[in-house]
């Protein structure tokens, strides 16, 4: 049976403002001061698993340059949303591209936003899940077992239902509030969803058409025109007209066959400030500083200026102090959902 990755880097990195922006988003930079980006990294660490030839980046149209610049891809293996749609599109997307080369395919789908500094392990649970996955009809994603409440991560609480070592998930949750995740933690009977899927195409196809046929049904009238010459044209006829949702919201919390491998690899989703903060070194006080700076009488505040500029940081507690060239961010940490509201004012009132 074909096996094959789907990257998804097709978001603007908008909870990483001001150093992500949409023109280049934060999988196209090295956050991590490894002198690779996040999505060389992501690439470099499923070529291990796969021929290069059966992995695709699926990414929005504008960044299509940038991804031949950074990895070693033909345009065939980069799949261009002309649309931001959420990933519920983008892996019907992938599905419906692949099901014309492959159809009875497995699929791993990856954020290419993860740190794992557990390499083998890592490489030995995704191929276990790629074989549960071959042999049963199931929707299967890895679970990490949480080390905070976090409010940025899915939940999956495990049943008592296993099979070949893989539980069978009782519940899904998206994105818990506060008091929520931290009962979910304390409970043991939790895990993080790492948002790497597993599953058959034919299985995630009768699953993509059961619980959200307004999007697969526009997929089924350009399908005989992917993976030929005409998919782009295809793709740009219908892709502004689908649903923008997530597939944990438009499928994993409804589907009946739902498992998750429980898996440890040293794993961490790099997807906003504090998830950064919590793998970056810090001093003693506990301040991760990013780039160049002197820092007095402050503790826990994470702190990325641009190379050349000094920061100067004194009286500061628990504050994300971000530098881009022309924005100063310096905001309290913790608070997810008003660094968004943050960005989107931004937006609408300068524009440029």
């Amino acid at each position: 049976m074909d096996r094959y990755c789907i990257i998804m880097a097709g978001g603007i990195g908008s909870r990483f403002w001001p150093v992500s922006r949409p023109e280049m988003p934060k999988q196209f930079l090295d956050f991590l001061g490894t002198g690779r980006t996040l999505l060389q990294t992501t690439f470099e660490r499923y070529s291990s698993l796969f021929p290069k030839e059966n992995i695709f980046v699926a990414t929005n149209q504008q960044y299509r340059e940038i991804v031949k610049e950074q990895i070693e891809i033909d345009d065939k293996n980069i799949l261009c949303e002309p649309a931001r749609k959420n990933t519920a599109s983008c892996i019907a997307y992938a599905t419906y591209h692949i099901g014309n080369l492959s159809p009875e395919s497995v699929l791993v789908f990856a954020p290419c936003d993860h740190l794992i500094l557990r390499k083998e392990a890592f490489c030995s649970a995704v191929d276990k899940a790629i074989s549960f996955a071959e042999t049963h009809d199931a929707l299967l994603t890895i679970g990490i077992k949480p080390t905070r409440p976090e409010t940025g991560y899915g939940y999956i609480q495990i049943s008592d239902h296993t099979e070949d070592g893989v539980n069978k998930v009782k519940t899904f949750t998206e994105k818990p509030n506060k008091e929520l995740a931290e009962i979910f933690v304390e409970s043991g009977e939790f895990f993080w969803n790492s948002g790497i899927f597993i599953w058959r195409n034919s299985v995630i196809k009768n699953a993509l058409q059961r619980y959200i046929p307004e999007i697969t049904s526009r997929f089924e009238e350009v399908k005989e025109y992917l993976a030929t010459p005409k998919e782009a044209e295809s793709i740009e006829s219908i892709f502004p007209t689908l649903q923008n949702i997530s597939i944990d919201f438009a499928l994993m919390e409804k589907a009946q066959n739902v498992y998750v491998l429980c898996a440890e690899f040293g794993w961490s989703d790099i997807g906003t400030w504090d998830s950064l903060y919590d793998i970056s070194r810090k001093d003693h006080r506990g301040n991760a500083d990013l780039g160049n700076s002197l820092i007095y009488d402050s503790s826990e505040n994470i702190i990325s200026v641009k190379s050349g500029k000094l920061a100067v940081i004194e009286g500061l507690d628990n504050f994300i102090i971000a530098d881009s060239d022309d924005v100063l961010l310096i905001c309290k940490k913790g608070d997810e959902n008003r660094l968004r509201q943050i960005f989107n004012d931004v937006k609408s009132k300068f524009r440029k």
